[in-house]
């Protein structure tokens, strides 16, 4: 594939740690902030870490128009690249995980490494009926439904059942209250992914780590990236959609160990 030009990164970034690069992208409904935060201390241990927002998340605006998968994997490069970062290797969560993928196959020079957690190459039929729901949800300004309707897709079972009633409403709540601007096009964005032709063409090492009782992106979809990308490794880590949440020291330490087993 020729070089592909890259844009000027107009996406809000964070930079952290020093030593070779690694580069984040979330989720949608998520931030670099949301999504990492929990683990980036770990990360920047001995790297360079370049977080970037995707439009409406952070602090980059809003998108007035549909979010494109391109746009945001060339806009992800090139926030590393102005980073002084040539190389690096990308660690994408759910709809990052797509964006990531992307950016390996457009930019196969500069992307050493994957870690995909969560990931899905396209959007099956219950995915994609849940994100138009969700984007639907948003755009009308239903905020308080659309956290109802995500708390238990997002949550484990065994995480959402422990959690007593009023804190319960408690957490609907604040999701209600600290959903991303540009959810509605992060939404749609999910109900429109197709990567699946991408795969063949990462060859980079790539670690897929599958949320086993995920019930938004769920684990058949793991799988399937993982049996497309030739030599990738999967593992399990047992939390719903969200393991920056429910268990953030063991998803750290999956990614860590990867990179670190590359590294040496």
């Amino acid at each position: 594939m020729p070089e592909i030009t890259l844009p000027e990164p107009v996406f809000a970034r964070s930079v952290h740690g020093t030593g070779p690069g690694l580069l984040l992208a979330h989720g949608a409904g998520g931030s670099i902030a949301a999504n990492y935060g929990p683990v980036l201390d770990g990360l920047t241990v001995g790297r360079t870490v370049v977080g970037v927002d995707f439009p409406g998340a952070g602090g980059t605006p809003r998108s007035l128009t549909p979010l494109d998968l391109d746009e945001l994997a060339d806009q992800l490069v090139a926030a590393a690249v102005a980073e002084g970062l040539e190389t690096f290797a990308v660690v994408g969560y759910s709809l990052g995980t797509a964006v990531a993928i992307r950016a390996a196959a457009r930019h196969p020079a500069r992307v050493t490494a994957l870690v995909l957690t969560a990931p899905f190459a396209r959007s099956s039929a219950r995915l994609r009926l849940n994100a138009e729901h969700w984007r639907d949800l948003h755009a009308s300004g239903a905020h308080a439904a659309l956290a109802q309707f995500l708390v238990p897709l997002a949550l484990g079972a065994s995480v959402l059942e422990a959690v007593p009633g009023d804190d319960l409403d408690a957490l609907v709540q604040a999701t209600a209250q600290t959903l991303p601007s540009g959810s509605a096009e992060h939404a749609d964005l999910v109900a429109r992914v197709e990567v699946r032709e991408d795969l063949p063409l990462v060859t980079v090492p790539t670690l897929v780590i599958s949320t086993a009782e995920d019930l938004l992106v769920t684990p058949d979809l793991h799988r399937e990236v993982a049996d497309a990308l030739p030599g990738a490794e999967l593992v399990e880590i047992p939390t719903g959609h969200l393991p920056f949440a429910e268990r953030p020291d063991e998803w750290l330490k999956l990614i860590t160990t990867f990179l670190d087993h590359l590294a040496r």
